[in-house]
């Protein structure tokens, strides 16, 4: 065979490879009917917002690759939108769905079809309403299994998702706007769920908790899902260990462990192998709870029954779950975290930076408002409680959305002055400057950070003890990111960048401050759009703890944001 002829027979297996990977590619479809529904928990009946019925709601599963068309019809009385939590959206942000970020809300009565292909990801991500707080209720697993069909660990015997949540006994609308009212944060949560029920340790529960029927000597993934609201969790099974393969949809290396620790918005895959002698064994979920100066928590535990099969039902093993502030063993599970080099869809970290940002995180105060009455701060009632970051209690805009503002160069809607710098320098984490009234007080603006396509950015997450210290997951739509480095204390610019890891630090899309603490991380902005940064505890997002980054075009057509879709809901 000649030169020629081989190298024509060449490009024509690269073809043939490339047409059947793009014929492999499908088109998936979902209906979303979100509406209002009564259900019966912990004694009560109440009325909730669920899509299609159910609680948690319709789990989709996709390959890498496939386009996903989901049509969103409204029938609740409530305006609503979709987030797909951790899909980067590239060239495709007006699917994102945050409330007023890339989308007016789709209103009663009215629909909407989000539509966007799935590129160079696969794992355990979700779905949830990016409205209000009617994600407690509004969420579902996303699976994106990989293209190739092969994992970088044995195959499974079988898959489970697991999603974790909060209930609450009452509309969670009416409590939002009742704490907006008195500027206070949304009451605690009456029970923590796994998969929609809260187990046999709260009333009127014992007839049906989640169990899982397993094998004896199989190995299992579970896909495990915080959809809490403002709890992180531990979550442990009687006599079990994990065996960590896996957090927001990016490889890691095998990290076994027998307790896991999620914020909300984080996604764990496990392996759990079923080694134990054949019987019942609990699986349980409670709060890790870092605030300080706070309110009491809901201290209750979730449980579900994994239960070896072909046996009679017996009393579960409980396991011994950690403290409500055992910092330690959160700090020890999140640190030991490292990303698998050179698995599907990795990425080396950026080591020249265009971006520097130290941002520090917490909490504050802002006006009452005009015809309120505020109980943020006992006798002073023209306070309300707010969150910043540098300063800047970020402010939703109701007119137009950022997106459209951006794409369509209308001024008014956003400033681009979000500060790379704290303001005001303090000793950040020393608990006198809790109630250091020079340091209370944060502006409302919407204040954004705009960058250039493809420039590389760090941010160190800064704790503040002002008002109390916490542990925030601080969550990047459009994006993952490295996280570098993380510590207690303030961020000492000199020495604690040479602690940082940039050979395989774990890539996530929500990273959990350290309370007291700081949290590095990297990324490259190279998805046009505009994208949200914001905690991901929904007792903190309305109170102002958000920004968002403004990703310029690039000089391509395929590093452009094309028109927003026709159909798209306006304010």
């Amino acid at each position: 065979m000649g030169r020629r002829q081989a190298r024509i027979l060449l490009v024509w297996a690269f073809a043939l490879v490339a047409t059947s990977a793009m014929a492999a590619a499908a088109t998936v479809e979902h209906t979303f009917n979100v509406e209002n529904v009564t259900v019966s928990k912990l004694c009560e009946k109440h009325v909730i917002t669920a899509v299609n019925g159910t609680l948690p709601g319709p789990m989709i599963r996709v390959t890498e690759g496939d386009t996903l068309v989901v049509h969103v019809l409204n029938n609740s009385p409530y305006n609503v939108t979709i987030h797909w939590h951790g899909i980067f959206q590239l060239l495709s942000g007006w699917a994102d769905g945050p409330s007023y970020i890339t989308q007016c809300p789709i209103r009663p009565g009215h629909s909407y079809t989000y539509r966007f292909t799935i590129t160079k990801q696969e794992g355990t991500l979700w779905w949830h309403a990016h409205f209000s707080l009617l994600r407690a209720t509004v969420h579902g697993a996303l699976i994106i299994l990989p293209k190739s069909g092969r994992y970088p660990f044995p195959t499974p015997h079988k898959q489970f998702p697991i999603i974790l949540g909060e209930w609450w006994n009452g509309n969670v609308i009416d409590m939002e706007t009742q704490a907006e009212a008195l500027g206070v944060p949304t009451n605690n949560s009456d029970a923590f769920t796994i998969n929609g029920r809260p187990g046999d340790l709260y009333p009127c529960s014992k007839k049906h908790p989640y169990k899982l029927k397993v094998v004896h000597g199989k190995t299992y993934m579970l896909r495990i899902i915080s959809a809490a609201l403002n709890n992180q969790l531990f979550f442990k099974i009687a006599n079990h260990k994990f065996t960590v393969v896996a957090v927001d949809a990016s490889y890691t290396k095998p990290y076994i462990t027998d307790v896991v620790v999620l914020a909300p918005g984080h996604t764990v895959d496990v392996l759990l192998t079923t080694d134990q002698t054949p019987g019942a064994y609990y699986m349980a979920a409670r709060p890790y709870v870092s605030a300080q100066n706070a309110p009491p928590p809901d201290n209750t535990t979730t449980t579900g029954i994994l239960m070896y099969d072909k046996l009679p039902y017996t009393s579960p093993i409980m396991p011994l779950l950690p403290a409500l502030n055992d910092t330690p063993t959160a700090h020890k599970f999140y640190s030991s975290l490292t990303s698998l080099v050179g698995s599907p869809s990795w990425i080396p970290v950026p080591t020249k930076l265009d971006e520097q940002m130290l941002v520090t995180i917490g909490l504050s105060v802002s006006p009452c408002g005009p015809n309120a009455t505020c109980r943020a701060i006992p006798n002073v009632p023209t306070l309300r409680l707010s969150a910043n970051m540098n300063n800047a209690s970020f402010q939703f805009p109701t007119s137009l959305s950022l997106l459209q503002a951006h794409f369509s160069n209308v001024k008014g809607i956003y400033t681009t002055d979000f500060p790379d710098q704290p303001p005001l320098k303090f000793d950040y984490t020393n608990p006198a400057n809790s109630n250091n009234s020079a340091l209370l007080f944060a502006l409302k603006s919407t204040s954004v950070k705009q960058v250039k396509y493809n420039a590389t950015v760090e941010i160190v997450f800064q704790d503040t003890t002002v008002i109390g210290a916490e542990n925030h997951p601080m969550h990047l739509h459009g994006f993952n990111f490295h996280v570098v480095g993380q510590g207690f204390g303030n961020f000492d610019p000199v020495k604690d960048p040479k602690k940082y890891n940039l050979f395989n630090p774990v890539i996530r899309n929500t990273v959990a401050v350290p309370v007291g603490g700081w949290a590095a991380i990297r990324f490259r902005a190279n998805n046009p759009g505009v994208w949200i940064l914001h905690c991901h505890l929904d007792a903190h997002l309305p109170l102002g703890l958000a920004t968002a980054f403004v990703v310029e075009n690039g000089p391509t057509p395929s590093s452009t944001l094309p028109p927003p879709p026709p159909d798209l809901p306006q304010c």
